[in-house]
């Protein structure tokens, strides 16, 4: 009895805060935490096309290829947050874009066209964006790629940086987490009103059981000194779900070179319209020194 208690104890956070909607919606535990007001950009005017990969456990992925007005060897793969999808990257993909680049903007699994029940908070996402790069690889074997995430795609960035794509050149990570372990508990805290046992370790338990992977297995802090290409880390100070020391603890842990940039009065993800200008003016030149 204990068990199936803790089972299911288990198995309503991970339905809650994971599961896509039978009706493609995100994940319930989205109203909670992101913003019900921030709409999807509209779509950059360049040409595009859909690009499909198949993921190493058999999902059909979607993303969106936008071509800059010249060709260019320089490749950006954007990668959105938790309960959003592709297109809340696309005022990214604008900029990138007017600058020359090459833009890649997948749909997570679990997320907008691509395939999947579970969100893994850049466990397996991470694998596929590997395998996106590679496509870009294939296409095109001079491409000199970067990782640019928000929130859970910049953890998943950081994770798969760390699988050593070949031709990545730099990784721009916005306001990730130390671990999705470690945010879900805080976050548990303040919805909830929970302590972190027994509810934490009986969802990473059904996680793993459920995805394959734990939720603890989202750790970029374990993984961030394995990545060799230079880091640019973002966050803002006053960041209410990832907070800012754990931005702190992966800049420290680093060994690549690696720079921060810190937004005053930014809260999560929202560093970059808190100032747009010094934002893409930080990442730019962070880049050309990268390249």
């Amino acid at each position: 009895m204990v068990v199936l208690c803790f089972y299911a104890v288990g198995d309503y956070f991970v339905d809650f805060a994971l599961e896509r909607g039978e009706d493609l919606s995100p994940p319930k535990a989205c109203a909670n935490i992101a913003d019900p007001n921030l709409k999807a950009p509209p779509v950059p005017n360049f040409q595009n096309e859909d690009w499909s990969l198949e993921s190493f456990d058999g999902l059909k992925l979607h993303a969106k290829r936008f071509f800059p007005a010249e060709n260019s060897n320089r490749w950006a793969i954007l990668v959105h947050g938790y309960g959003r999808d592709g297109t809340y990257a696309y005022d990214y993909a604008e900029e990138y874009l007017k600058r020359g680049w090459n833009v890649l903007v997948p749909d997570l699994r679990a997320a907008g066209e691509s395939e999947g029940k579970f969100i893994t908070m850049g466990a397996l996402e991470s694998r596929d964006i590997f395998d996106w790069a590679e496509k870009i690889i294939s296409d095109n074997p001079d491409a000199k790629i970067i990782l640019h995430g928000v929130s859970m795609g910049a953890a998943t960035v950081m994770m798969t940086a760390a699988l050593e794509p070949k031709n990545l050149c730099a990784v721009v990570e916005d306001c990730g987490y130390t671990s999705a372990y470690e945010m879900f508990t805080a976050q548990l805290n303040k919805i909830f009103g929970l302590p972190e046992y027994p509810v934490m370790p009986c969802a990473d338990y059904v996680c793993k059981f459920k995805t394959g992977v734990k939720i603890s297995d989202a750790a970029p802090l374990e993984v961030v000194d394995k990545i060799k290409v230079p880091i640019l880390f973002i966050h803002g100070d006053e960041d209410g779900l990832v907070p800012f020391d754990m931005m702190t603890k992966l800049y420290d842990k680093a060994v690549a070179p690696k720079e921060k940039f810190v937004v005053a009065g930014a809260g999560h993800a929202d560093a970059k319209r808190k100032n747009p200008a010094a934002y893409f003016d930080k990442v730019f030149d962070f880049l050309e020194e990268s390249l």
